[in-house]
């Protein structure tokens, strides 16, 4: 009786270990999806609301939902005084301490670090291209993102209850 219920509870370990993954997969397509609306809103924040940075952060940090909303209220609060950080710092900070909640990858981590070295430091025309240009590789991301879930969720589900079911072989 001990054995079995010991053989269920590693299978259900790795079932639920493969529905993490997999969600972690789906959850990826979404958290771009949103980085996107978020400097969608941000460029328009820059360009036609002549809206400072760190506040323009700050709003777009209520608007979004988490994990993003902590990553830009971070970002906003870094650049606030006391600290008055500059884009680029405020940005890596709020990277270094809410990157890893979002299920993004290290191709948005450097689309956003090369954008942040430009925010703040140009004219609203230029801020308005390195933005564009930045949403422009986020929505290519976007679509290989979309194509790993399509390729790989189900597939991390199955090896999860399947390695689950091996290691109860292997052990009984």
């Amino acid at each position: 009786m001990l054995k079995l219920f010991g053989a269920v509870l590693i299978v259900l370990a790795g079932t639920l270990a493969g529905f993490k993954r997999a969600a972690q997969y789906a959850d990826r397509p979404r958290h771009i999806r949103g980085l996107i609306a978020a400097l969608q809103r941000l460029e328009t924040e820059i360009q036609y609301g002549y809206t400072p940075l760190p506040e323009a952060l700050r709003r777009i940090g209520m608007q979004t939902k988490e994990p993003l909303k902590a990553f830009f209220t971070t970002a906003a609060e870094e650049m606030s005084p006391p600290l008055d950080r500059s884009a680029e710092d405020a940005i890596s900070k709020a990277m270094e301490e809410h990157w890893k909640a979002a299920s993004l990858k290290g191709p948005e981590k450097e689309i956003l670090r090369q954008l942040s070295c430009t925010l703040g430091t140009s004219d609203r025309s230029n801020q308005s291209t390195h933005i564009a240009l930045a949403l422009q590789q986020l929505k290519q991301e976007e679509t290989a993102a979309r194509e790993d879930q399509g390729k790989y969720e189900k597939m991390s589900k199955s090896l999860g209850l399947l390695l689950g079911a091996l290691i109860v072989i292997l052990i009984f």
